[in-house]
């Protein structure tokens, strides 16, 4: 079988250039082609860009709902808490006898308040401090000669922070200044 002369040889192709209309058209495939790449570059990184958002979002979320979970179980321990430090108080004050059984309750009362603490829990002592509301609860003034007028004289309910956001605000008395 022979070769006929209707077909070249990929050496011969070299030789003769394309007419101008296919060297036009492959011109537009080519441009097309590239628009197309470039269309579908742009939407990856669209796409890679929303995945990074997406996981950040994420991390965020699941961050937050932690936080408010946590946010809810301290609120719940707070006026338990507050019913130690009372009772530790009053049974101190009033059975002095009682001082080994007192200091063991205030063992546990500390203990219980450093892991709170470690998870993020900070206890307001205002005293002697100027008033803010929005950490303080004020519900009364009286006059003092030694602490200055709008300053926290006496803290009644301790307040709290939980990692640095206002958990409960302290009730406080604010000093009226000097007795006129």
């Amino acid at each position: 079988m022979s070769k006929s002369h209707d077909q070249t040889s990929p050496a011969d192709a070299g030789d003769n250039p394309p007419p101008a209309s296919d060297a036009a058209a492959l011109q537009a495939q080519l441009d097309a082609a590239q628009a197309e790449t470039a269309k579908f570059k742009e939407n990856y990184l669209r796409a890679m860009a929303d995945l990074d958002n997406f996981r950040r979002r994420s991390i965020r979320d699941k961050e937050d709902v932690l936080r408010l979970a946590t946010a809810a179980l301290m609120e719940d321990l707070l006026p338990a808490l507050d019913t130690l430090h009372l009772g530790l108080q009053s049974a101190l004050a009033a059975h002095p006898e009682a001082k080994a059984v007192i200091d063991g309750f205030s063992l546990a009362d500390d203990k219980l308040r450093g892991v709170l603490a470690e998870h993020g829990l900070q206890e307001i002592d205002p005293v002697g401090q100027p008033f803010d509301a929005k950490f303080h609860e004020s519900v009364s003034q009286q006059p003092s000669d030694e602490v200055p007028e709008g300053h926290i004289l006496q803290v009644l309910r301790p307040g709290f922070l939980l990692n640095e956001r206002l958990l409960r605000a302290a009730t406080v008395t604010v000093s009226a200044g000097p007795k006129k």
